[in-house]
């Protein structure tokens, strides 16, 4: 009887263990326009573990929202614009490297989709993420008749068919789906859709950088 309960008691353990391992990890962004709270994709394990270290370290923090383009999406992550002069011009910054591309069929560009930026495939065909560059989808609905004309568009890079799943995701909530199968997502929000909704429809210069700066003032880790 002693041995099965200490077999019982270690099968406990491992599951336990497991299913920690397994916890996706929660980000709280503290912005000058309200809190957004996300989750990090674990099947993204290169991008999940590269924006938790810059994240803890503060490399995000007094960073803009640099690219703001109406329902479309809010990027951010350019360290050049921690100290940018107004209507300076940005989007070239980052880190000095780059994230191998970790694109998955099972993550689409749906409202809220937290993705990498990344260079043009002319120069850089591997798709490779910036090192710190980020936007978060915004978007607009989408019907299913304009998603199956993608997917039998041969000239599209996409190789999937969309699930039932992320037809009913595109038509109800809305996303960018060109973006599909071109840049990785590595996590959604949460919580403030309503933050996103309202960074994204504020007025910009024609570089599409807001008139007033929109910061990130923290990022914090929620379950570390």
């Amino acid at each position: 009887m002693r041995n099965i309960f200490i077999l019982l008691a270690f099968n406990i353990f491992m599951t336990t263990n497991l299913q920690s391992q397994e916890k996706e990890t929660q980000v709280l962004i503290k912005t000058t326009a309200g809190d957004i709270k996300i989750k990090l994709y674990n099947e993204t394990p290169k991008h999940r573990d590269n924006f938790i270290k810059l994240a803890q370290s503060g490399f995000y923090d007094s960073l803009l929202f640099h690219r703001v383009i109406k329902n479309f999406m809010i990027q951010g992550g350019d360290p050049n614009s921690k100290h940018a002069a107004k209507g300076q011009q940005l989007g070239t910054g980052d880190p000095g490297y780059t994230i191998p591309a970790e694109i998955n069929p099972k993550f689409i560009h749906k409202k809220g989709a937290l993705s990498a930026a990344r260079k043009g495939d002319e120069v850089n065909p591997n798709k490779e993420s910036s090192g710190s560059q980020f936007y978060i989808v915004q978007g607009t609905k989408v019907d299913s008749v304009h998603l199956k004309s993608m997917e039998n568009n041969t000239s599209s890079q996409k190789k999937f068919k969309y699930t039932a799943d992320q037809y009913k995701i595109y038509s109800t909530i809305g996303g960018t789906p060109h973006l599909d199968m071109s840049y990785t997502v590595f996590g959604e929000v949460t919580e403030g859709l309503d933050i996103i909704d309202k960074i994204a429809n504020v007025p910009c210069n024609g570089a599409n950088r807001p008139l007033e700066d929109i910061r990130i003032l923290s990022m914090k880790i929620l379950n570390e």
